[in-house]
């Protein structure tokens, strides 16, 4: 057969080979070419970053730069400012203890924290628990943030602010670097949203927050970087107010409805070093969020816009039973956990080769808290009124615990006994101040003034109108710790003939039980999230409504007006002897029985370097993985 393949085919064939050559290598050179104009596009928005970094301060704006350590360079100049105010102005934000110095330094890896109860909902503003704050705080920022060694405030989101001296008004600049995690830049409309068109939407269910800002009057957007708060009067909140409330992106919760927010239990876009694993993109995609059950799992923002974080994830896990929990801890399953009190004694006292492998931290933070039982003062669930109703009863109540054998028999020693809201380290607690005694026959006498005696001989306390002197107890379950308090407060009541019923529920649904005001009496604690805190939002009687946090609905006029004393003084003297005054007067009330105040307990696997016990409790965005070999060091104490 004749093969049809001839010179002129050959010739052909050679001209398309370099035809489709020529081609493959235009595509080639205009793929070059699109990457070096971005390239080019990159340099050109830093210049115009850099451009806007050296912006002239105009005549007479004083520079505070020596304000803190790390406002010795300015960031964005201060053509923002106010004429004639003072202005503070910070760097990027930098970890206390840069992880990238210490020896083995690596990047990558997980961070495993086992949780001791399951959060109901991550979403900022919709949650309430401190297992949610705990997770908010590695994928969201503030304009501000407490410096970990010293405690003052300094800029996080913002390079720069001025107070007035007057106290009515705020003005930041947002670092122009700044960025959320899906790298769209921070706004002053961003700062103007979350605060006016989110916390303050009366259709969110952010009350809790909403509650601390009754002193706002406006958010004003200056320019796009330039965001100023407007105050009805001054109150030294103002500075707490302004800084310390995570920044939303508009573009991203702007999109969703107010009821699809209230139902949402994992809608967290950011501009932390973290970011939520799955995160639900618009209204059409609520089904992926995380949702309880599950494994909250953060992500390294590779958007980051300052000192980016070594890991490249957090996962939080929850394990409700306190020997599971251990187990799980050793078996490698988690890179941190809270041992109980007793848990942690023992394995200090008998295990010797327990720190070769883990870091076993015992210290004082402004977190610390105090655990609590909780009265309920007003109609539960819009109904009746409870025994707690009477401040007498109240009192007897916590005269008839035994607190310092609690903390000694269930904690193990660890703690001291509580006295009231205000932290016994403080200056506005009074040390004239004492927790009401274990007193037995102090108590009875109380419960007959308030009318319960055994008028049948049953061993059991009626009133007048023969009803017995019963409640229930509400706690979370799953911790032993939680079990044995419950036994103990059932036994020392019934000493007294007052019968005692369990509600054991899981803490999920506490949030649920709170805004409702359904509970006779409800067990648990509370912690800080800032140096000094603003005692409205728990203790004031304006803080009962809308599901607010005075969950109790405990209502004294004397307080009330101490509360906003308090918020009125702007020297920080003068405030602390209210705030000793204040401590009283919740004293004298009871509507908490204060039970314990404990330093922080954590165990930290030595596979986890930088690890520090800061004032501020732990900074887990400088934890990192160190490389095999490499010597452990020490946490040190701060």
């Amino acid at each position: 057969m004749k093969n049809g393949f001839g010179f002129k085919d050959f010739v052909s064939f050679v001209l398309l080979l370099g035809i489709a050559l020529s081609m493959w290598l235009l595509m080639v050179q205009r793929d070059r070419q699109w990457v070096l104009l971005q390239r080019v596009d990159d340099r050109l928005l830093e210049l115009e970053k850099r451009i806007q970094q050296i912006r002239v301060a105009p005549a007479g704006v004083a520079v505070n730069s020596g304000a803190a350590a790390n406002a010795s360079a300015t960031v964005s100049g201060t053509a923002w400012a106010r004429p004639g105010v003072k202005v503070e102005q910070w760097k990027a934000p930098t970890a206390a203890t840069d992880p990238a110095k210490i020896p083995g330094y690596a990047v990558g890896g997980e961070f495993t924290e086992l949780f001791e109860a399951q959060p109901a909902k991550l979403t900022p503003y919709i949650s309430s628990d401190v297992y949610s704050t705990r997770v908010n705080d590695r994928v969201f920022e503030s304009l501000g943030t407490f410096d970990p060694r010293t405690l003052k405030m300094v800029g996080q989101l913002a390079d720069g602010w001025q107070i007035d001296p007057d106290g009515l008004w705020i003005r930041a600049h947002i670092n122009p670097l700044a960025r959320f995690s899906d790298g769209q830049s921070v706004t002053s409309e961003d700062v103007r949203y979350t605060y006016i068109d989110f916390i303050n939407n009366p259709l969110i269910e952010a009350e809790r927050t909403r509650s601390t800002q009754d002193n706002l009057k406006d958010v004003k957007v200056i320019d796009d970087l330039t965001v100023e708060f407007i105050f009805k009067e001054p109150l030294f909140t103002n500075i707490l107010i302004a800084f310390g409330d995570p920044i939303l992106p508009k573009h991203y919760y702007g999109t969703f409805e107010p009821s699809q927010i209230n139902q949402s239990t994992g809608m967290m876009m950011g501009s932390g070093q973290f970011r939520l694993e799955k995160l639900p993109k618009n209204a059409d995609d609520l089904k992926n969020q995380w949702t309880p059950g599950q494994d909250v799992v953060l992500v390294r923002n590779e958007q980051y816009w300052a000192a980016p974080a070594p890991l490249a994830s957090l996962r939080f896990r929850t394990i409700k039973d306190d020997l599971g929990r251990l187990v799980a801890y050793r078996n490698g399953e988690g890179s941190m956990m809270l041992p109980t009190s007793p848990q942690f004694n023992k394995i200090m006292k008998e295990e010797a080769d327990f720190e070769k492998t883990n870091y076993a931290l015992k210290w004082t933070n402004m977190r610390c808290g105090y655990s609590f039982i909780a009265w309920q003062c007003g109609p539960r669930a819009g109904k009746g009124l409870t025994p707690f109703a009477d401040k007498r009863v109240r009192r007897a109540m916590t005269m008839l615990l035994d607190r310092q054998k609690m903390i000694r028999d269930i904690w193990d020693g660890i703690g001291i006994v509580s006295k009231g809201p205000v932290n016994p380290e403080s200056p506005g607690s009074d040390p004239s101040v004492a927790p009401l005694p274990f007193d037995l026959e102090k108590a009875k006498s109380l419960l007959a003034e308030a009318g319960w005696k055994d008028r049948d001989g049953d061993g059991i306390l009626e009133n007048e109108k023969g009803d017995k002197f019963t409640f229930e107890y509400t706690y979370a379950t799953g911790g032993e710790i939680s079990e044995r308090i419950a036994r103990f407060v059932k036994d020392s009541f019934g000493k007294a003939g007052i019968v005692m019923t369990t509600r054991p529920v899981d803490w999920s649904r506490y949030q649920e039980l709170l805004k409702l005001r359904d509970f006779d009496a409800i067990t648990m604690g509370w912690g800080n999230n800032a140096p000094e805190s603003d005692p409205r939002q728990i203790w004031h009687s304006e803080s009962i409504k809308e599901g607010g946090d005075n969950f109790t609905q405990w209502n004294s006029p004397q307080c009330d007006a101490l509360i906003e004393k308090g918020r009125r003084a702007m020297n920080e003297a003068e405030r602390m002897q209210v705030w000793r005054e204040f401590e009283a007067c919740v004293a004298e009330d009871q509507a908490y029985t204060f039970i314990r105040v404990a330093p922080w307990l954590r165990f930290v696997k030595t596979s986890i370097h930088n690890v520090h016990p800061y004032k501020t409790a732990l900074e887990p965005w400088e934890f990192f993985r160190a490389e095999s070999g490499t010597a452990v060091q020490a946490a040190p104490a701060n």
